[in-house]
């Protein structure tokens, strides 16, 4: 397997800059995901370590290899789209036999690879049938054991459960980590699904107008966003605008509503705060507990407009601090709060301080 570099590698499409000088490196047998909304360049950027988009700039490496301008067929990675592209007159032995027959190995080969690959992706007895004759599930199971048959390099795989139902693509993403984790494969995973990308990935980025954004583990993503854009974007999250009062072990700000609020700071952006600038409180819903007594700081006074029930939580949307605040509580203990008051409560360690 191989170590992917890339270096200040930009992507045009006329005026536009779909991939905005990024500089990255993904480590060998990593599955790692390139996240972020729709044409934030994520695609683009995939395609481009395939080899089917030239670079305007930088440079592409495969370990030590420059491969940025070779052609894809020879950059030896494998590709999963996202609507499979099967052939849909080949039965599932020839598609995933489709790529070893272009390399003219010898027909008991074949055989052997591809009964070894579907008995992977958990295919066996489903050799002769044909594309139409097959769920959406076994169809990327098919698509997936194409792509690793040939052995590549690099596996790249673009959102290839979109669609599928939300069930079937929980099953399916816990198969790809299982095959990836199996075959120690470089991946490079593109999914605008947060919990997906949450669920299966070693590392991952966030993309927005081709910048990469931040770069880290699933938690560090999550817990320690460093911008507005990753903390609103994954997951859910209250975003509350204050000026700075003090900056210490703690950093304080006041929101416009007047209320005060204590926070957490990474230690390294330390000298990004100073007192008298904007700022932002960032709590997950989950953060927030209910409480009986007043506590000095992070108490919040709020009137519960609505709530929405999911089962294991129940979200209350609170009127409070000049704006709607999201609170995740349990269902049994807040099943009647609805148009009433209520106290809440978020930890400094639990309230992440960001700079404008």
């Amino acid at each position: 397997m191989v170590i992917v570099r890339l270096k200040e590698v930009t992507k045009k499409f006329s005026d536009v800059i779909a991939v905005n000088n990024v500089t990255l490196e993904i480590n060998d047998g990593e599955l790692f995901t390139l996240l972020g909304p729709s044409g934030c360049g994520k695609t683009t950027l995939l395609r481009s370590i395939a080899g089917f988009y030239l670079a305007e700039d930088g440079k592409i490496f495969f370990d030590d290899l420059d491969v940025t301008n070779i052609p894809p067929n020879l950059r030896e990675t494998g590709m999963v789209f996202q609507n499979y592209a099967l052939w849909p007159h080949m039965s599932v032995f020839d598609n995933v036999a489709y790529g070893l027959k272009i390399r003219k190995m010898e027909k008991t080969e074949i055989e052997k690879k591809v009964n070894e690959i579907l008995e992977l992706v958990k295919l066996e007895g489903m050799a002769k049938r044909y594309p139409y004759q097959l769920s959406g599930g076994q169809q990327q199971r098919v698509a997936l054991a194409r792509a690793l048959v040939i052995e590549p390099k690099v596996l790249l795989l673009d959102e290839p459960l979109s669609n599928l139902d939300a069930k079937l693509r929980i099953e399916m993403r816990n198969e790809i980590s299982r095959i990836q984790k199996r075959l120690g494969i470089t991946t490079i995973y593109v999914t605008h699904d947060q919990e997906e990308a949450l669920a299966i990935s070693d590392r991952l980025s966030i993309m927005d107008r081709g910048i990469l954004q931040q770069i880290g583990t699933p938690h560090e993503i999550y817990s320690l966003p460093k911008n507005l854009f990753v903390a609103d974007f994954v997951g859910e999250c209250n975003i509350i605008k204050g000026k700075i009062t003090s900056v210490g072990k703690y950093i304080e700000l006041e929101t416009d509503s007047g209320a005060k609020l204590t926070g957490i700071a990474e230690e390294y952006r330390r000298d990004e705060y100073k007192v008298g600038d904007e700022a932002y409180a960032t709590i997950r819903p989950e953060n927030f507990e209910l409480v009986n007594t007043t506590k000095k700081d992070n108490h919040v006074t709020g009137y519960v407009k609505y709530t929405q029930y999911f089962g294991k939580i129940n979200r209350l949307f609170i009127d409070a601090l000049n704006m709607h605040i999201m609170v995740d509580a349990d269902p049994i203990k807040t099943r009647d709060v609805a148009h009433k008051n209520i106290d809440i409560y978020a930890t400094p360690e639990s309230t992440l301080i960001l700079p404008k």
